[in-house]
């Protein structure tokens, strides 16, 4: 394999990945908007439980979250593994 195909299957395998990632972003995006109360001006406010947890949970590392918390961004992982694995043994 010559380095211009190489580009382009890393190129593919970027767009591949960056699609997930993109659906990813918009089901924590709805969410969070479902979780908020949207005002008439369009503004979102977020209940500050929700925004307390959030906040605890930047700040956790991974190896300090509980176990419901871990398997939530296992679960997420696992949206791209496939395709990883797809990635790798069929470029």
């Amino acid at each position: 394999m010559n380095e211009d195909e190489i580009t382009r299957k890393l190129d593919a395998a970027v767009d591949r990945l960056a699609a997930i990632e993109h659906e990813r972003w918009a089901h924590w995006q709805a969410y969070m908007h479902k979780a908020g109360e949207r005002l008439p001006d369009g503004r979102l406010v977020l209940p500050a439980d929700q925004v307390a947890r959030w906040d605890r949970q930047i700040a956790t590392p991974f190896g300090g979250l509980g176990d419901d918390e871990k398997d939530s961004d296992r679960e997420q992982v696992q949206r791209y593994l496939s395709e990883i694995v797809a990635i790798l043994t069929r470029g």
